[in-house]
């Protein structure tokens, strides 16, 4: 699948919230993403803009694989993702699983999200207000979308994050984000 992505820094989401709210998209909880970052022991992901990270959502836990960028208006990417069991266990095991493979841990980002969900322009969107502490606050506009999909869902996420009024986009993920802030 590909992860068809708009970042932009947002300080005030009053405005987006009841936008949000007349377009009938629904909240999940607010959550706490802690997400682990590492490096390849062939490779520099920040060179070839990969990334592989251990993210854990309360007691849940997941392993994602993210390529490089593949155009420039989005931040589309190909998304790989395993769910692992929940728990600290099971994350801890996939932090030695890739330490035992030679990744090396980068960073750890930690990020409040509040993940609206509604369909739009054709496809079901996620817009996901997240605050990471000192990097800032932001505002993803986001589909899931097969390859054949792609410029319509390019199409779709522009457009929406257009009409949610969006302008100061950030191409930077959150690491690089943290690792300039160091």
């Amino acid at each position: 699948m590909l992860e068809v992505e708009m970042k932009f820094r947002l300080m005030d989401w009053s405005s987006l919230l009841n936008t949000l709210a007349a377009w009938g998209a629904t909240a999940a909880p607010v959550r706490k993403d802690t997400d682990s970052y590492f490096n390849a022991p062939d490779r520099d992901f920040a060179q070839t803009d990969e990334a592989v990270r251990v993210r854990r959502i309360g007691l849940a836990n997941v392993l994602t694989y993210k390529g490089p960028k593949i155009d420039s208006p989005t931040k589309t990417r190909t998304e790989i993702e395993l769910k692992l069991a929940d728990g600290p266990g099971p994350a801890t095991d996939a932090v030695r699983f890739l330490s035992g493979l030679g990744y090396r841990p980068v960073a750890v980002v930690t990020k409040t999200r509040t993940v609206y969900r509604f369909e739009r322009h054709g496809f079901p969107i996620e817009v996901c207000l997240d605050d990471v502490g000192a990097v800032g606050k932001f505002v993803e506009v986001e589909v899931m979308a097969t390859p054949e999909q792609f410029e319509a869902a390019q199409r779709a996420v522009m457009t929406t994050a257009t009409e949610l009024g969006l302008t100061d986009q950030e191409r930077r993920s959150y690491l690089r984000l943290l690792l300039e802030r160091k």
